[in-house]
């Protein structure tokens, strides 16, 4: 079975720098707490990859394509096929005040978002910041190990592992034809990271799903009657009443 753009895969893998062996990414939360690479903002397990999106360097996507369900392949990427070689012009210096100005003070490791690229900062000393917008892994070789555990076929695993991607999975999906409608109940937290991924979700939706034309979203707000009264602008509440 060959894997072709627009497929919908969850997968589990392993990537290590093959120079010396330490983790850059990977799926596996065991792995990752014994080799010291646990990160606690990351979610740990299968992982969905949508081929053809561009979502993962071109090395994997091709190796995915080539691969069978539940088949585990090792493999090694040489940079042009992984993060890319190292640019000398994509390392440059700043003024330190410039940080300072918007009160950030740099410091080496440290990762920032400068006119929408993001860089990683090299040193700090006598008033200049070196920051270094390659990728932190370019010019490495990469090792991967690599394992399909899913193919996706139906809308609602679709849009449900979308939306675990964006950590706004749908309490509920329903499919008719060339329309969805993603319903959200009152259990699901709708803070302003909320409605920014819901709408990167939809915008995925409709990009990856060529089949859908329009997509609905339902959402239920629910009186709690524990819940405390905003204590601002009560005043003019009552007032309107």
């Amino acid at each position: 079975m060959a894997f072709n753009d627009g497929d919908f895969l969850e997968i589990e893998y392993t990537a290590w720098n093959d120079s010396d062996g330490s983790i850059i990414a990977t799926t596996d939360e065991k792995l990752a707490k014994d080799s010291d690479a646990y990160n606690k903002d990351v979610k740990y397990g299968p992982t969905l990859v949508v081929l053809g999106s561009n979502a993962v360097v071109k090395g994997l996507e091709r190796e995915l394509k080539g691969m069978e369900l539940n088949q585990k392949k090792s493999f090694v990427l040489e940079p042009s096929e992984a993060f890319g070689e190292r640019v000398a012009d994509l390392v440059k210096v700043m003024p330190l005040s410039q940080f300072k100005s918007q009160n950030i003070s740099p410091y080496p490791g440290m990762r920032l978002n400068i006119d929408n690229v993001a860089v990683t900062v090299v040193s700090v000393g006598s008033g200049r910041v070196v920051v270094d917008a390659n990728h932190p892994d370019a010019g490495k070789k990469i090792k991967y190990e690599v394992k399909v555990v899913k193919k996706l076929d139906s809308v609602d695993e679709k849009i449900k592992s979308l939306g675990k991607t964006y950590d706004v999975e749908p309490t509920k999906v329903e499919s008719k034809g060339p329309e969805v409608e993603l319903f959200y109940s009152d259990e699901v937290k709708k803070n302003a990271d909320y409605f920014v991924n819901r709408a990167s979700l939809v915008a995925s939706i409709l990009t990856y799903m060529k089949s859908l034309q329009k997509v609905y979203v339902r959402e239920e707000y629910a009186r709690h009657e524990n819940a405390e009264e905003p204590h601002e602008h009560k005043e003019s509440e009552k007032e309107s009443e």
